[in-house]
């Protein structure tokens, strides 16, 4: 039996993307945004938690978009990237 991937996008000639380089120590804020999907909020109380733990001496705020069949709105946008230097984003179910 042979397993078939396939590829929803339809990209006849993948896009080849190159990490963001990582930087060695993480300061400042960091955000936590929940799409709003069922258990988004589990991980990233879970992620705070990890964060308060390990790297006490960052600032995690969190951020929740209204809907998660839309894109954040505008503001919601330019706020994080105002506030944070680092974000993630929780998109589990």
């Amino acid at each position: 039996m042979s397993l078939q991937i396939l590829d929803p996008t339809d990209e006849r000639v993948p896009i080849r993307r190159e990490l963001t380089p990582r930087p060695e120590h993480i300061s400042g804020t960091v955000g936590l945004l929940d799409i709003s999907k069922p258990r988004g909020n589990v991980l990233l109380d879970r992620l705070e938690e990890l964060f308060n733990e390990r790297l006490p001496e960052i600032e995690v705020k969190r951020y929740s978009k209204p809907t998660f069949t839309k894109p954040a709105p505008e503001d919601l946008r330019r706020k994080i990237a105002e506030e944070c230097g680092f974000v993630i984003e929780a998109l589990a179910d």
